[in-house]
């Protein structure tokens, strides 16, 4: 291996355009239609649809817009609960706080890393026995490219009379007893950011079955400005809108989605398969009932049995220039969360201290994967 090649930076999920984005945004370019809306944002719109198999989309500047519309629609406001995976990104539950709601934090699932639904029926019950209020929603997220349970989570919510909003950010590819990330419950919510699988740059899509919420997502996401001639806005709204010529780099994207998913899973499969055999060495499981986007291939390391902490291997990594990162740190443990109920135990808070993401981009070499995998198979030898 060259120098280079050697110390040449390995990140852990970076952009792969090699396909018609340019081409796609260069049409939009030419067409002097560069503003939030045009052609380009209707046909993403449009094939996206069709990818998910929902029938109805909006294109938005971010995932994070897609959550706050979500719960606009659903009537989310001051002093509402929303129920919320504890384990994710904070967008999740910062769209709950935008509306000034509280969010109620549940802990993971030990078997898929997402909301579980033990927990979520647990509280619903109690809350129904004791003729309290019940959440005005639930935030479920597909965690690093995983579905949540919907077989449980939506019947639990159905028989609850609570909506259930899907956060699909990191998820886009996946699939559930084959249907797609997406399109479980009341709307969905997709993520075009730099690092996901397929990127604008920065994006977002809300998707839904309901044409209704998709309409009123698009009004609000375009400042809620009234169909006249002058501008009238009779409610306020946002400035949330895609532009077309962003809409252009994800068609380009969207092209490639199959081909991105099969790479990921590729490298999720020459992890376990180069790591596997380590003492204390595990690895983010994948749901019997779905196949995972592989976002990110995540590792859980028993600092006893395989002598080095996450946090030291993560070091290890940074060493040799390969970007590696903790597990999300739960929602419960957040300073700025810290006044949210949390339901469940340590089960997420487990997976932080002991989990770590590896590169996953899909554009990795097998040197680089070989480069990953001896730096952490070394540290392992080194406490032997």
């Amino acid at each position: 291996m060259s120098q280079t090649a050697r110390n040449s930076r390995i990140y852990l999920s970076p952009p792969d355009l090699g396909g018609r984005e340019k081409e796609l945004m260069l049409a939009a370019f030419d067409s002097n239609w560069i503003t939030t809306m045009g052609p380009q944002v209707e046909l993403f719109e449009r094939e996206m649809c069709l990818k998910v198999g929902v029938a109805n989309a909006v294109a938005l500047s971010s995932g994070t817009a897609g959550l706050h519309l979500a719960l606009v629609i659903l009537g989310v406001g001051p002093g509402d609960e929303v129920m919320c995976a504890d384990l994710t990104f904070a967008a999740s539950v910062n769209a709950v706080k935008y509306c000034g709601a509280h969010p109620v934090l549940i802990d993971a699932d030990p078997a898929t890393w997402n909301l579980d639904p033990g927990l979520l029926e647990d509280e619903l019950r109690r809350r129904a026995s004791a003729g309290n209020s019940m959440p005005r929603a639930i935030m479920a997220v597909d965690l690093y490219g995983q579905c949540a349970d919907y077989d449980a989570i939506l019947a639990i919510a159905e028989r609850y009379g609570v909506p259930v909003v899907e956060d699909a950010a990191e998820a886009l590819g996946a699939e559930m007893r084959g249907r797609r990330a997406g399109a479980f419950g009341a709307m969905g919510v997709l993520s075009f950011n730099g690092n996901k699988i397929i990127t604008t740059s920065g994006g977002g899509m809300l998707v839904s079955n309901e044409a209704s919420f998709v309409a009123r997502a698009r009004h609000l996401a375009t400042q809620a400005r009234e169909p006249v001639v002058h501008y009238q806005h009779s409610e306020v709204g946002y400035n949330y809108r895609l532009s077309n010529i962003l809409a252009g780099i994800g068609r380009g994207q969207l092209e490639r989605l199959e081909e991105k998913v099969d790479k990921k899973r590729e490298v999720n499969r020459y992890y376990r398969e180069a790591l596997g055999g380590l003492p204390g060495i595990g690895f983010m499981p994948e749901a019997a009932y779905g196949k995972s986007n592989c976002w990110l291939t995540v590792i859980l390391i028993e600092p006893d049995a395989f002598g080095m902490d996450r946090e030291g291997v993560r070091l290890a990594l940074e060493r040799e220039n390969i970007e590696s990162r903790p597990v999300w740190k739960p929602m419960h443990l957040q300073p700025a969360f810290r006044d949210c109920r949390f339901l469940g135990g340590g089960v997420g808070e487990g997976f932080f201290e002991r989990g770590l993401c590896l590169p996953s981009g899909t554009q990795l070499e097998t040197s680089d994967l070989e480069r990953i995998v001896g730096i952490i198979a070394g540290a392992c030898r080194a406490r032997s």
